[in-house]
């Protein structure tokens, strides 16, 4: 069912005057660059799969995609060596822990589970095919490109402050090699990984990347066949999994709506065949989502009528359901 660009707007809107007031949660603060971005900044946009792009507040500010790269990255590995290498390699489970948790490695013989915590991040960026690591992440800045339609860039700042903080994640290189779930040097591949999650992208970008799987590939801004559609089930079901961190399974039972959330105060979600959402809002929950954005995206998805999960029409049939075995007529 098409939903029209003014009852969209009209949603939009009050989502973002109903939450733009809502002072709750903080910039993310270990990682030193994102701790200064203003915490006022509230954006939010929804693109169509026709290409329509409707946007409310801050939606045109860039912000650093962090996290949310991990989707892309995932959608250009599997164009590399196909779902079965990722599901075999990386996995497709939710590890039920932290993003950043070693602890989710120990207790799963190593294996990462899924390619949106940190870990099977690192290693889905060593899947990318590349014989340099600045092949590698030429590779993953043009598919971001090509899922955004626009030539995005990379913040020097950002990546700057990440890869003189990012010792967690080198240490979970360092396992991963060791268990051979590493399949490129693993110091390299992390300042890779770190540099894709240091673009610069606004709230409009980022629904314009999330419409992009749910019009099946198809870029609906430039018309351009970014990923296989056959490969667009599996990335939305990991978001389903593992895109919200340890909310996931609250936000599908609320929401309904493949997810994905950054720590740059980004939130994507993406209804499959019809449009996508985003928003962009620094102060964080606990787990690391944005807290306006939860909030406003949820507010959206329920005003539109988007729960993949509830039948937009009842089922009805004109034949009278069977008697029970052992009934009389």
């Amino acid at each position: 069912m098409t939903i029209c660009a003014s009852r969209i707007q009209r949603t939009l809107n009050a989502a973002h005057a109903d939450h733009a007031a809502n002072t709750t949660g903080a910039n993310a603060d270990y990682i030193p660059s994102l701790s200064t971005v203003d915490p006022n900044l509230f954006g939010i946009a929804v693109v169509t799969v026709a290409g329509e792009v409707i946007e409310a507040g801050d939606s045109r500010h860039e912000f650093a995609l962090e996290s949310i790269s991990k989707v892309f990255t995932l959608a250009l590995a599997m164009e590399d060596v196909g779902p079965q290498v990722i599901r075999a390699k990386v996995g497709a489970d939710p590890t039920g822990l932290p993003f950043g948790s070693v602890m989710a490695l120990e207790l799963h013989g190593d294996k990462p589970l899924t390619p949106l915590v940190n870990a099977g991040a690192l290693s889905t960026t060593s899947l990318v095919r590349a014989s340099t690591p600045s092949q590698r992440w030429q590779r993953i800045l043009k598919t971001q490109r090509a899922f955004a339609g626009r030539d995005i860039s990379l913040s020097k700042e950002v990546d700057a402050s990440e890869q003189s903080t990012n010792f967690h994640n080198r240490a979970i290189a360092w396992l991963l090699y060791s268990a051979g779930a590493m399949y490129a040097d693993p110091m390299e591949t992390c300042e890779v990984y770190t540099r894709q999650c240091s673009t610069m992208v606004t709230t409009t970008d980022l629904a314009v990347m999330g419409a992009t799987l749910a019009a099946g590939g198809t870029n609906p801004v430039t018309g351009h066949r970014v990923i296989r559609d056959t490969y667009i089930p599996r990335i939305l079901a990991e978001m389903t999994m593992e895109g919200l961190y340890d909310t996931s399974g609250d936000w599908a039972y609320t929401v309904g709506l493949p997810g994905k959330s950054g720590v740059g105060g980004g939130l994507l979600a993406v209804a499959p065949g019809r449009l996508a959402i985003a928003a962009f809002s620094p102060p964080l929950d606990p787990v690391g989502n944005s807290v306006r954005g939860c909030a406003a995206i949820a507010q959206i998805a329920h005003d539109l009528g988007l729960n993949l999960y509830q039948s937009p029409t009842p089922v009805r049939t004109s034949q009278a359901a069977p008697a029970p075995p052992g009934s009389s007529t």
